[in-house]
């Protein structure tokens, strides 16, 4: 038996679902959810949403709302594991230790880390 390919992504919840959303997640996801070879983790990223969004309730309907889009769009959640992340305690456990074992180093060379250092120093925040 062939070993599947594991697929895993998810949205931040910080707003309203939107294009960039549908085509660039939503659409290749449920895509690659459909074929046999794979096997798909999709989730909400609540947690995500923490550093651009403080307004609880923005990402308690944003959540409501990104979930009804990947459905409408033909997510089968008989066939993936579709969950929010905040559901799951182990996440955020992993993430902690993961954090303190993490050296400043390595998040030198992230890209994600670098974007966010560039965009704070643009918006005057150091």
């Amino acid at each position: 038996m062939e070993k599947k390919q594991t697929v895993l992504t998810g949205i931040t919840t910080s707003g309203t679902p939107h294009l960039g959303n549908l085509v660039g997640a939503i659409l290749p996801a449920i895509e690659a959810s459909n074929s046999e070879k794979n096997q798909s983790f999709l989730f909400l990223a609540d947690y995500h949403s923490l550093i651009k969004n403080t307004d609880s309730a923005l990402t308690h309907s944003s959540s409501f709302e990104i979930a009804a889009c990947w459905l409408a769009c033909g997510l089968n959640p008989k066939e993936v594991v579709f969950y929010r992340q905040s559901d799951i305690s182990h996440i955020f456990e992993l993430a902690w230790i993961l954090g303190c074992m993490t050296s400043k180093g390595l998040l030198n060379r992230a890209h994600a880390y670098k974007a966010a250092i560039a965009e704070n120093e643009t918006a005057g925040c150091k």
